[in-house]
């Protein structure tokens, strides 16, 4: 079976719409992330025998006419469209799979990603043209149905999906999660063959680089984390560490320009003994000392695993802080505990690692005093780098649920960014506007960035690191119109 997978064109003229980043926007750093989980479904499917062709329309800023001219270029014949979409940019991915419809009217056409998976039905009946939606994790979906499409079985065998039959929406059984994840061909491999690795630059890392994920599933609740509640669950489940160390060895031997590689894990540091295997691993292949790594590490990491990370070519760390309040942390079920904090980021620091650490007003409980409580504490936290945004609940978290079952959101999809692309606010708070919650992000970033200290820190980490100085010229050519124009427009 031919299957044509598309990231589908958004936003282009304003700039490159990262849609698999946790909060999908064409971001104020330029960041854009590998679309990883269309990679993976699309490796996976080459390897099960099926002819892949994939677009990721955002990454060379496709506009619609350039990407169906694109597609009809390569698509002969009957297809399977696997198209990836988000929240906000969900209506226009429908509009495009209307357009391939009309193109290839016996085509079969499938959207995936967390939205669909919260709202299958809803995504399904916003047009006819869209013949299914998948549930939950896709790999073995988009195999299924490629099977089934190819022989002419009924789709109703295939797991996962949610689909239409005559004027009835109908539910398959739901697919299980992959439990051996090496059996996933490496992503690396994937982009080897089908994208350039310099259309896409994460903020954090030493540009370009490549970005992974070893691992699927969290076992923590936040209330707000969307890929746990919407695709891949909360029983975690790993890659092996020889299979990791395998893709670093790849990465290494094929991508002479790449020096970092991403490891976008929910929370990578979830098993100790695994993060120690492979950190033995890469020092005993010397990988360590050919690329540097970056990955989400939960705060609770201990200061034996950060060295033994260091050790093995680790440079920076990203924890989900949050907030400074106990109560707002509480709340969100974060499960960890405020004074816990500052002994993590000095184990951090002592062990020699760079830490960029996240930041979330808007959530259950939160005022003023609670927003001044999370500022105070990164101030005081003083990490490498800091982010601050307003809350954002997607479809399917609880946060979510919250959200709109007390009014506190609103609900048109397409506001969920700007007319640019860029990240728009949907909540408002009782006690907190929508735009109180966007001046305090945007004070919150220039109170942390403008410091005179944290400047003169940033010279000189760059006078150590060219690569590193080189990074962060870059993200703030992008940022620094961000954070020295006051926050005018209402959002």
């Amino acid at each position: 079976m031919k299957l044509y997978i598309v990231n589908p064109p958004f936003k282009a003229e304003y700039g490159k719409f990262s849609r698999e980043s946790r909060s999908p926007a064409v971001t104020k750093s330029g960041a854009l992330y590998y679309p990883l989980w269309l990679i993976y479904a699309a490796a996976y499917a080459q390897k099960m025998g099926h002819e892949v062709y994939f677009l990721d329309a955002p990454a060379k800023r496709k506009t619609e006419e350039q990407s169906l001219s694109e597609i009809q270029e390569n698509a002969k014949g009957e297809q399977l469209f696997v198209l990836g979409t988000s929240t906000p940019s969900l209506k226009s991915d429908i509009r495009f799979a209307e357009k391939l419809k009309e193109l290839f009217p016996e085509s079969f056409i499938l959207l995936v990603g967390t939205h669909p998976s919260a709202l299958p039905e809803e995504t399904l009946g916003f047009s006819k043209a869209v013949d299914a939606v998948a549930i939950g994790e896709f790999d073995n979906t988009v195999v299924e149905l490629a099977n089934a499409l190819e022989v002419g079985s009924n789709i109703a065998s295939v797991r996962g999906i949610c689909y239409r039959s005559g004027d009835t929406i109908m539910r398959t059984t739901p697919m299980p999660l992959m439990k051996n994840l090496d059996e996933l061909p490496f992503a690396s491999q994937f982009i080897k063959e089908h994208l350039e690795i310099k259309d896409y630059f994460f903020a954090a890392a030493t540009y370009p680089s490549i970005q992974v994920f070893t691992g699927r599933g969290c076992p923590f609740r936040c209330t707000f984390c969307v890929y746990p509640q919407t695709m891949h669950g909360h029983a975690f489940r790993a890659r092996s560490a020889q299979n990791v160390v395998d893709e670093f060895q790849y990465i290494a031997e094929n991508f002479p320009t790449v020096h970092e590689v991403v490891i976008e894990d929910d929370t990578f540091t979830a098993n100790k003994k695994r993060v120690l295997n492979i950190c033995q691993l890469l020092v005993e292949r010397g990988l360590n000392k050919r690329l540097k790594w970056l990955c989400n590490a939960r705060v609770g990491l201990d200061f034996e695993t950060m060295q033994a990370m260091k050790k093995a070519g680790c440079r920076l760390i990203i924890p989900g802080i949050e907030s400074g309040s106990q109560q707002i942390l509480d709340n969100i079920k974060k499960g960890t505990r405020v004074e816990l904090f500052k002994e993590y980021v000095d184990n951090a620091k002592k062990a020699g690692l760079l830490i960029h650490a996240c930041y979330m007003v808007g959530n259950p409980g939160e005022t003023k005093q609670t927003m001044q409580e999370t500022l105070d504490l990164a101030l005081k936290l003083n990490t490498d780098t800091a982010q601050f945004f307003p809350l954002i609940p997607y479809p399917g978290t609880e946060i979510y649920n919250w959200a709109k079952e007390n009014g506190y959101i609103e609900l048109d999809y397409d506001k969920y960014c700007k007319e640019d692309g860029t990240h728009n606010t949907v909540l408002s708070l009782p006690d907190l506007s929508t735009q109180e919650l966007v001046e305090f992000c945007d004070y919150a970033r220039r109170r942390y960035y403008l410091r005179v200290g944290y400047i003169l820190h940033r010279l000189y980490v760059g006078l150590k690191s060219p690569q590193d100085l080189k990074r962060s010229i870059k993200a703030f050519g992008r940022l620094r119109k961000y954070l020295f124009k006051q926050s005018r427009d209402k959002v």
